[in-house]
């Protein structure tokens, strides 16, 4: 009768635990960011943090996106602010994003907006798109 017990607590055990191996085993997709910042200065050091994260990623890294919303945003229209940044970004693989609702907000003339940058409808909205698509996410 204790054998028969052993081996069934044995068997219970060994079935429970190997359910857990795939949840153990190294997750090999892609790491994906997007940062939300209000100031086109912040730009240098999101790119930085991004050129780390690639190089200690390597094909793990994924997308790097930042968006650009806040009462700062007409600062993407001024080609003096922007231009460093957008080559940059460029060669990091950092996809930068205006917030329509914010271009609207403070009227900024989107026709002056880079053609290198995405606008989209709404700056938060879209963050919060992205984390529910498994993006890691910091708001400066």
């Amino acid at each position: 009768m204790k054998t028969y017990i052993f081996s069934s607590i044995f068997l219970m055990l060994t079935l429970f635990s190997t359910t857990n191996i795939k949840a153990q085993q190294m997750n090999t997709e892609k790491n994906n960011y997007v940062v939300l910042t209000k100031k086109v200065a912040q730009l240098q050091p999101i790119i930085l943090t991004a050129e780390a994260l690639k190089e200690e990623e390597g094909d793990n890294f994924g997308e790097f996106q930042v968006i650009i919303c806040g009462k700062e945003i007409g600062d993407i229209t001024d080609t003096e602010k922007i231009n460093k940044f957008i080559d940059k970004a460029k060669k990091a693989g950092v996809q930068l994003v205006a917030c329509g609702f914010s271009l609207n907000k403070f009227n900024v003339d989107k026709t002056k907006v880079p053609k290198e940058m995405k606008t989209v409808e709404n700056g938060i909205l879209y963050n919060f798109q992205l984390q529910k698509k498994g993006y890691k996410s910091l708001s400066l």
